[in-house]
């Protein structure tokens, strides 16, 4: 810790145990301001806070602190979340002595030795983290009002969940069912994102299985999501080297990977293996193609894995750029092999099914010969193929009517006919997805269709260690996030809220399309039992959905001293729905008609949430569902009025992992840089969607910022003097500032709200100074004055100090007026003089660059304040980007000499052409600009910037003899003459 970081670490901690012991965040109902209710996603304590959580929590924090500075009545609480199975694995791991685990635990998470004994109990390690956690961000200094704390596992909670889940049962959306869920096969019970390891959601996908008749009533069910391409099958793929097993299921036997076997034992009923056999076993016989009644050889592919469905797939050359390449290699490469297996290569051709824009007949082919691959080897060229061609025939191809051709030629008439009716009524000349439903429905009637279920993002791993399965789960009870009228709700709610930053809300839209039955309960973890179903605990993003309305009257609940069993579901219907009778209510919990009130009151001032924050990993579950759940419990005029999403976390670029050990707790680095430089590093580092790269680089470039503002805060104790055009200048940059940081964070642009304040804020001070040749003068404490405001939401430790001990203010800069730009204030003319001298100084230096000699005297000659209003009207035109001969005919309507408009709008409209919007405004908004004047009044900075002691400045009427004819005739507007002695 340098000596600056470690002043940073003391002043937050001086600042944070006073505002806790003003408890100036504590926000109670006042009804004389408007109310902003924010949250932020609670933690899951099973493990220290780190940069990456960080992140959420410090935007939400610096938003907090910025709306309560704008006037509103900002309540911003907090909870911890224990329900689920992360910290139960955690504790046994640490139990049973887990050497890497512990090893994690010390050397990375900073767990003192002597601590790791604490750990190995489930609830002593949630209660260990979360007191942790929450001094982490204490430390951080996040405006929590710490009386509503709870967790999840409060008694207090959980009848607030039996509420909830009571109601959607009342509803129709919490059914019993048979469904598809992640499992894992060791604990047996479903598990979602928070029981797996990395917190990834198992993706739940349905194959279709072709049955492909081998001989005896025995089949190779190929697993395909293309069922609709059945008819251009040319071979079925096995792995030789896998092992495959011959099982008996539902009364029929399968051919299928021994793997797939154990699988399937989830999803169906009395699965019994007959024997092992190897994949090169298979080899050469042949299978018949149930769609078309044509025998395919079996035929080997080292690309098909025996963990992925039925390890059995059918190959469609024309249409799967694998199968295309595997069969070219095979027929280059391997002609033995093929004639071994007494295939000729004429019966591989491909089989064109498809037509779609952009390819041609056989389309598999083109994209594999437009991307150059050659070998089954290019695994990732093969998979961006398979994307590409999949999704351009999903959305724009259509199945050729020709494919009637292929099904059963041999077949007697009038039999074929009728075999080919459904396919020549629902598939032939069909779109792709039309043609896949069909042809799945098509196969399944005729008893060559099943299906199976798999994790698509396999492998996901359950945090016990065991790889994660799909079981058809039966007679369970789910959340019903398929119900189409629940859909629609959360679709409205979706669309009457505000979504930062807005690109988001397709993904909302896409998951509330594709969300279907969620099993709701485990049976292992901490959390709230199933009321109605003993010894199922209500999974973690099942009853983390609407607790945001508990914060609103947690804290009155225990000042009454209420008792768990008091908190009935009709308690709970009266306090936050208002339906009921109060009396009647009262009579049955005991509760005082007077209690309720008071907290029906508390909840109807809060609600509905005015903000709700966090990562981007969890809108396709916790959000959406946050979404869903609101949508069915609340009247529409309480529903959340805003979701803010942001991304993830990088340390020196790379993504945080404990396999790479550079996770780095949250207290760890606020002793090594500060409070409001671990802050200011995150909000700086990227802007919402944007994964910040959190470096030492970084880290230090802010700190230097906040101890430079510190030192121009103790220069405006100095301050005196007379006023300059620096300090009309520097009153006008001010009104810019407010407003630009102002719409920065009501944009929640926290990045561009930070580099404003610490860097631009810092540049204008550097600048005002040599303006005024390093003597503060009287618009110096005025700026700082509101530079500490708009710096307390993104370091407040430091504004506080600067505050109190530098600027003697009484109050909690936390707690003061945001500052609003002043209009009248603006002085347009003192920023152009600056502007305009910045330019004439940098076109010296450029000068300087090959002047020979040492430079004694700066000649310069302007344009004539008369000629300002043409570079007005050149200006307005640049800007809206109007044609030459507009500006030439308005600059003539206003006066100008034709001959004369035409020559000095054309040299203006090409100056013009090269500066900024901001110039060109200033330049728009300027009545009269006198250059000589602007040259005169900041003779001293330019002597400065320029090292050139003498300086003369004359109008160009009055510089004949002075500078060269030549130079004198190109003066315009904003381009004056220079000549250096």
């Amino acid at each position: 810790m340098n000596e600056f970081a470690e002043k940073l670490y003391k002043i937050a901690r001086k600042w944070q145990e006073r505002w806790l012991r003003s408890r100036i965040f504590e926000a109670d109902p006042d009804e004389s301001k408007p109310k902003f209710f924010i949250t932020a996603a609670f933690p899951y304590p099973n493990s220290p806070l780190h940069l990456g959580h960080s992140r959420t929590y410090t935007i939400t924090d610096a938003y907090a602190r910025f709306m309560r500075m704008r006037g509103y009545n900002v309540l911003f609480p907090m909870g911890f979340h224990f329900t689920g199975t992360p910290i139960l694995t955690m504790a046994e791991a640490i139990a049973n002595g887990d050497k890497d685990l512990i090893d994690l635990m010390i050397n990375v998470y900073d767990v003192p030795p002597e601590d790791i004994d604490k750990l190995k109990d489930p609830l002593s390690l949630a209660r260990y983290f979360s007191r942790d956690a929450k001094q982490a961000m204490i430390e951080s200094g996040y405006s929590i009002d710490w009386r509503r704390e709870f967790t999840t596992i409060d008694e207090e909670f959980k009848k607030f969940i039996v509420w909830q889940f009571t109601r959607l049962k009342e509803k129709g959306l919490l059914k019993k069912g048979t469904h598809p869920v992640g499992w894992c096969p060791v604990h047996n019970m479903p598990v979602g994102m928070h029981d797996t390891k990395g917190d990834v959601e198992p993706e739940i996908g349905e194959f279709t299985l072709i049955l492909f008749e081998l001989e005896d009533g025995l089949y190779l069910p190929a697993a395909t999501l293309r069922p609709e391409t059945v008819f251009g099958v040319t071979n079925v793929w096995v792995n030789p080297a896998a092992d495959y097993v011959i099982v008996a299921i539902d009364g029929r036997r399968y051919v299928v990977s021994e793997r797939a076997a154990f699988k399937l034992r989830f999803q169906r009923d009395n699965v019994v293996v007959e024997r092992k056999l190897r994949g090169e076993e298979l080899l050469g016989r042949r299978v018949r193609n149930p769609a078309t009644g044509r025998a395919v050889p079996i035929l080997p592919a080292d690309f098909v894995d025996p963990n992925t469905a039925t390890g059995v797939v059918m190959s469609v050359p024309a249409h799967a750029p694998y199968d295309y390449v595997a069969l070219e290699e095979l027929k280059r490469e391997k002609l033995d092999t093929l004639k071994k297996l007494g295939v000729d290569p004429a019966e591989l051709e491909p089989i064109p099914l498809i037509r779609v824009k952009g390819y041609g007949e056989i389309p598999a082919r083109d994209i594999v010969e437009k991307m150059g691959i050659k070998s089954q080897l290019q695994r990732k060229l093969l998979d961006e193929a398979t994307r590409k061609l999949y999704s351009d025939e999903y959305h724009s191809g259509i199945v050729r009517e020709d494919i009637l051709n292929y099904i059963y030629p041999d077949m007697p008439e009038p039999y074929r006919s009728f075999a080919i009716a459904p396919v020549k009524a629902w598939i032939a000349g069909r779109s792709v997805p039309e043609a896949r439903d069909a042809a799945a429905r098509w196969l399944a009637a005729l008893g060559y269709g099943d299906r199976m279920y798999e994790i698509m993002n396999r492998p996901v791993y359950c945090r016990c260690g065991n790889e994660i399965v799909v079981k058809v789960l039966k007679d369970q009870w789910f959340i019903d996030y398929g119900n189409p009228e629940w859909k629609k709700l959360a679709y409205e709610l979706l669309n009457s809220m505000r979504v930062v930053p807005d690109e988001v809300r397709e993904e909302f839209v896409k998951t509330i399309e594709w969300l279907h039955e969620r099993a709701a309960a485990r049976t292992r973890g901490l959390g709230t039992e199933l009321p109605w179903s003993k010894g199922w605990i209500i999974e973690s993003l099942s009853d983390s959905t609407i607790y945001m309305a508990f914060y609103t009257v947690i804290h009155k609940i225990r000042r009454y001293g209420l008792k768990p069993e008091q908190l009935t579901t009709g308690f709970w219907d009266y306090v936050l729905l208002g339906k009921g009778d109060p009396d009647k209510v009262s009579e049955k919990t005991g509760i005082g008609r007077d209690v309720l009130e008071d907290l029906r009151r508390e909840f109807n001032y809060w609600y509905p949430l005015d903000s709700r924050h966090s990562g981007r990993d969890l809108v396709p579950n916790h959000l959406t569902f946050f979404i869903f759940n609101h949508a069915a419990i609340f009247p529409r005029e309480k529903w959340p009025r805003q979701i803010v999403v942001n991304g993830f976390v990088l340390l020196e670029g790379k993504k945080m992992s404990k396999s790479l050990r550079n996770i780095i707790p949250l207290r760890r680095a606020l002793r090594v840089y500060g409070a409001d430089t671990v802050r200011a590093t995150l909000l700086a580092a990227a802007e919402l969607l944007q994964d910040a790269n959190f470096s030492d680089e970084l880290a230090r470039s802010v700190m230097d910022r906040l101890r430079r503002f510190e030192s121009y805060a103790q220069r405006a104790r100095e301050a005196g003097g007379e006023e300059t055009v620096a300090d009309r200048w520097l009153r006008s940059i001010l009104q810019r500032r407010v407003e630009e940081v102002t719409k920065a964070f009501e944009e929640l642009r926290t990045r561009a709200a930070t580099v404003t304040v610490l860097y631009e804020m810092s540049n204008d001070v550097v600048k005002y100074l040599e303006i005024r040749g390093g003597e503060p003068g009287p618009a110096l404490r005025e700026y700082i004055e509101a530079w500490t405001k708009m710096l307390s939401p993104i370091a407040p430790h430091i504004a506080e100090e600067v505050w109190h001990e530098i600027l003697g203010k009484e109050s909690f800069v936390s707690l003061e007026k945001w500052p609003s730009p002043d209009p009248s204030r603006r002085d347009l003319q003192a920023e152009l003089m600056v502007a305009y001298v910045d330019r004439l100084v940098e076109d010296v230096k450029s000068i300087l660059r090959v002047y020979k000699g040492e430079p004694r005297r700066l000649v310069v000659a302007v344009a004539s304040p008369s000629s300002w209003r043409i570079a007005r009207i050149v200006a307005a035109h640049v800007a809206r980007r109007s044609q030459l001969r507009d500006a030439i005919h308005a600059a003539i309507e206003a006066g100008a000499p034709g001959k004369e408009a035409a020559r000095l709008v054309r040299r203006l409209y090409e100056l013009l052409q090269s500066v900024d919007e901001e110039l060109l405004s200033l330049i728009e908004g300027v009545d009269v600009f006198d250059e000589k004047y602007a040259i005169e009044a900041m003779r001293d900075y330019i002597s400065a910037k320029t090292r050139i002691r003498e300086i003369s400045v004359y109008y160009v009427e009055e510089a004949a003899g002075r500078l060269p004819e030549s130079k004198l005739n190109q003066v315009t507007p904003l381009r004056p003459a220079i000549l250096i002695e």
